[in-house]
C-alpha cells in the first residue's frame, strides 16, 4: 500500500518540477484514503518554508478549521494520519522515497527520528521517537531531482547577482 501513496506523491512531485519547483511531492493518508496533497511551492512564493508537508498540512488546517474544528480535535485527526513524501523531511511520522545526504533528519545527517534514550539502549522516561520509512520507490524520486537539477534552477541567486 505504501507504494501506491508514494506514486501519488511522486505524481506532485511531477508537478512541481514542471512548475521549476525543487520536485518534492506529499500525500496525507487517513484510514488508507488520501486526504490532503502538496507539492514544492518555494520558489513561487518565494518562501523557503512552503515544502510539499506544509502545503498538504496547511490544505489540512483551513479545511478542518473551516469544518469548526478546534485544536485538541485537529490534533486527534492528525495523530491519525500517515504523511509520504518523496524526499527524506525534517521532523514527523513519516514514509519517504530518497535519502537527503544534506538535511536528512530521518537518519541521512541526524537520526532526529529516534529519541536519545531509543539510540543508547537505556529506559529514560520522556519523548519517545516517531516511526520513520524510507526508500519507497526511491529512485524514481532521486530520477525527479536529477531532472530538476539538469534544468537548472532559474530561481537561484547567484552571489554575483546579489551585489
Amino acid at each position: 500500500m505504501a507504494a501506491a501513496f508514494m506514486e501519488l506523491a511522486l505524481e506532485q512531485a511531477k508537478f512541481a518540477l514542471e512548475n521549476l519547483e525543487v520536485p518534492v511531492g506529499c500525500v496525507i493518508v487517513e484510514d488508507g484514503k488520501v486526504i490532503s496533497s502538496g507539492s514544492n511551492k518555494t520558489n513561487a512564493t518565494r518562501n523557503a518554508t512552503r515544502h510539499a508537508e506544509m502545503e498538504a498540512i496547511d490544505m489540512l488546517l483551513r479545511e478542518w478549521q473551516g469544518m469548526g474544528l478546534d485544536q485538541p480535535q485537529v490534533a486527534e485527526k492528525f495523530a491519525r494520519c500517515d504523511l509520504y513524501v518523496t524526499c527524506e523531511p525534517c521532523i514527523m511520522e513519516v514514509y519517504f522515497g530518497c535519502a537527503n545526504d544534506k538535511f536528512g533528519g530521518c537518519g541521512s545527517i541526524m537520526s532526529l527520528h529516534q529519541s536519545s534514550a531509543e539510540l543508547s539502549g537505556e529506559e529514560i522516561p520522556g519523548p519517545k521517537g516517531y516511526k520513520c520509512t524510507g526508500g519507497i520507490m526511491a529512485e524514481e524520486a532521486v530520477a525527479l531531482f536529477r531532472s530538476f537539477y539538469e534544468q537548472g534552477n532559474p530561481n537561484v541567486m547567484l552571489r554575483s547577482d546579489a551585489t
